[in-house]
Formats: structure tokens, C-alpha cells, sequence
């Protein structure tokens, strides 16, 4: 695939600010499948696809998942900008003609995560976290730096700052983002072999 045509086309959905967060999201995908050992060209696309929708309104997202019969939860109805994750999957497949389902599952998952993510989704996860652009963050160098070591430990640190920032303002949280932190924090915590195995399975 054409990495150049993808990020032509996915701009004019974009405002200026937004397309420069996805092409410094696709830089730091491509670095971290680099050093952790997953697919680079699979993590520029999901990069660049990750924020597809995001810029749509939430009357535009809801209209999108009703198009394509996604399911919407109750946090989602209240938080409708969550939606973006898996309105830019349903895109990435429909519109970029898009069919690696690991490309998909990555781009729907950015936001909250979930239990069992593999590589190329927490790769995903991670980068749009961390990517240099980002206003300042609790703890974000620390992040970063991580990142580039343990993805799990990442993961967990980025999970427990997105429910600190939401219990902060009161925000309805998914649960998947909750289920994504205790899920990381326990695989990360000292287990037996077998213990961590059987939560590296659970998906």
C-alpha cells in the first residue's frame, strides 16, 4: 500500500491540527513496531487511519454507527466522541478498503483499549498516547519512556491516567478502560508463569 496516498486521502477529513497528531501517531507506531518487533507497515496504516472519524460531529457519529449497525453503549450515548474508534475501523474497511482485522481491531480499540490486546493494538494504544504532540501529561515522560521498554507497563500507567483525568471531571468511563487497567496491572504485577500465561490467553 501506498503509505503517502493513504495520509492524502485521510486529510480532508481532518482539520490541520488533527492531521498533524495522526502523521506524529503513525511516526511513533512505526518506531515502536520497530523495537518491540511487530509489522511496521501494518503500524503506519492503523497510525494513520487510527483518527479517521474524529473530526466528524456527534450527530455525524451517531448517524455512522446507525449506517453501519454498530452497537452503541450507554457511556457512548453520553460520550458520544468515543464512537470515532469504531466508526474510523467501520471507514478503514469500507472507505480505504481495508481487510487485516488486526489493522481494524487496532484503530477501534485506540481509545479505551481492552483486555488482551495484541501487539499491533497496543502498539496503537500507545503511540496516540505518547506521540510528541500531545499537551503535557501527568507522568507522560515517564510514559514515553516506558513505551519503548515494557508496552504492558505502559499500557497500565496510560489506563490509570485516562481514569484519574475522568474521575477528576466526572465523566462517564467506558468500562472497557477500566477493564483494560486491571487487566494490564495484573499482568504486569509479579505472577507465576502460569498465572501470567492464563492472562496473556484471556481475550
Amino acid at each position: 500500500m501506498d503509505l503517502q496516498q493513504l495520509r492524502d486521502s485521510v486529510k480532508p477529513l481532518m482539520d490541520e491540527r488533527r492531521y498533524r497528531h495522526t502523521l506524529s501517531t503513525e511516526e511513533v507506531s512505526y518506531d515502536l513496531a520497530l523495537i518491540h518487533g511487530c509489522d511496521t507497515m501494518k503500524a503506519s496504516i492503523a497510525g494513520i487511519l487510527h483518527d479517521c472519524a474524529k473530526n466528524f460531529s456527534d450527530e455525524n457519529l451517531m448517524e455512522e454507527c446507525e449506517k453501519y449497525r454498530l452497537p452503541v453503549s450507554k457511556v457512548e450515548k453520553q460520550r458520544v466522541i468515543l464512537l470515532h474508534a469504531k466508526v474510523g475501523a467501520a471507514f478503514a474497511k469500507d472507505i480505504f478498503k481495508i481487510d487485516d482485522e488486526d489493522i481494524l481491531k487496532a484503530i477501534d480499540s485506540h481509545t479505551t483499549g481492552r483486555p488482551g490486546m495484541s501487539l499491533l493494538e497496543k502498539i496503537i494504544f500507545t503511540a496516540d498516547y505518547i506521540e510528541p504532540l500531545r499537551q503535557p501529561i501527568p507522568r507522560i515522560d515517564e510514559i514515553r519512556h516506558m513505551a519503548y521498554q515494557n508496552l504492558d507497563v505502559a499500557i497500565t500507567m496510560i489506563a490509570q491516567n485516562t481514569l484519574d483525568y475522568l474521575n477528576s471531571t466526572g465523566e462517564p468511563i467506558d468500562t472497557l478502560t477500566i477493564e483494560t487497567y486491571e487487566f494490564y496491572r495484573a499482568l504486569t504485577l509479579p505472577h507465576s508463569k502460569a498465572d501470567r500465561k492464563a492472562l496473556t490467553n484471556a481475550d
